[in-house]
């Protein structure tokens, strides 16, 4: 199986790779778009800045790439914001893949969201095996809020979309490289898709 991470300079790649390579696979990095388009499954992490991260994705030119692609992809943290319409942070118009938009949490919540979390309302293939109200690891400070195209549910103050899914498109919140057995369980399970 080729299985292609989307290298981009903006990402959690190193933990990534070894949460792969604990599973038993092997992961290319790459910007390359020909390598991207022939692989059977591509990871689009993300860590950092919205706006940054989609100008380094247009200097690739693989922002015109992702949404073509027709095998499983998963969009890990910011990569899921991506593959939105638009984020609130640094105003950003995303791939428009999912028909949602990014919001930054407000009121008298403590921002970043950093910690362990639960997901609940599972309904995906990628969360067989994981039980309801399951912990995961979360880093961010904007979200998906609830909608028709979530498959998780977290609440952090507000109920909201802690992982999406749309035909070949999956996104997650949450970093299931760090989610201990969980999230290897989810990292397994994409990889069956």
């Amino acid at each position: 199986m080729k299985i292609v991470i989307i290298d981009y300079g903006s990402g959690n790649i190193q933990s990534i790779l070894f949460a792969l390579q604990r599973l038993g696979h092997k992961a290319t990095v790459t910007n390359n778009s020909i390598i991207i388009k022939n692989a059977d499954k591509v990871i689009f992490p993300g860590v950092g800045q919205a706006s940054s991260a989609m100008l380094k994705l247009q200097e690739f030119g693989v922002d015109q790439l992702i949404p073509k692609l027709r095998q499983p992809v998963l969009g890990i943290c910011l990569g899921m914001q991506l593959l939105c319409n638009h984020t609130e942070e640094g105003n950003t118009k995303g791939l428009g893949i999912f028909d949602l938009n990014v919001v930054r949490f407000s009121g008298q919540l403590k921002i970043p969201q950093i910690g362990w979390n639960t997901i609940y309302n599972l309904k995906s293939p990628l969360f067989e095996g994981i039980h309801e109200k399951e912990y995961v690891y979360l880093v961010h400070s904007y979200y998906v809020p609830f909608c028709e195209e979530a498959i998780a549910l977290t609440d952090y103050g507000r109920i909201y979309a802690s992982a999406l899914q749309k035909d070949n498109f999956y996104g997650v919140q949450f970093h299931p490289e760090k989610s201990s057995t969980a999230g290897d369980k989810i990292l397994t399970n994409f990889l069956k898709l």
